[in-house]
């Protein structure tokens, strides 16, 4: 299980310094600070995502959340967000050191 939460994380980090290449490009080329929402990286990759998403969170979840979570989360930087996933599954499947140590009995 830790093994494909490590996998995840990476591959949410590679997406994260993608969209993070690209976003700096486009500043660059544009000669203004150009970001790239979360909801156009994910529309870009597979547009019927988002609509499927909404379908089956509106089937789960008050209408109310939904809109509220879903604007504020596809309104964020597409960097910013692929980054904290990829934070919170290396947290999820990193491993402790026992406090005792490696030899303890």
């Amino acid at each position: 299980m830790r093994l494909l939460l490590r996998f995840l994380s990476l591959v949410f980090l590679v997406a994260a310094v993608m969209t993070g290449i690209i976003d700096s490009i486009q500043s660059v080329a544009s000669e203004a600070v150009v970001v790239m929402p979360f909801g156009a990286a994910i529309f870009s990759i597979n547009p019927e995502f988002l609509a499927a998403a909404e379908t089956y969170a509106l089937s789960h979840l008050p209408p109310a959340i939904w809109n509220t979570f879903a604007e504020w989360l596809l309104l964020q930087p597409a960097s910013a967000v692929f980054l904290t996933l990829s934070f919170i599954f290396w947290a999820v499947a990193f491993k402790r050191e026992p406090a005792a140590g490696r030899f303890a009995a």
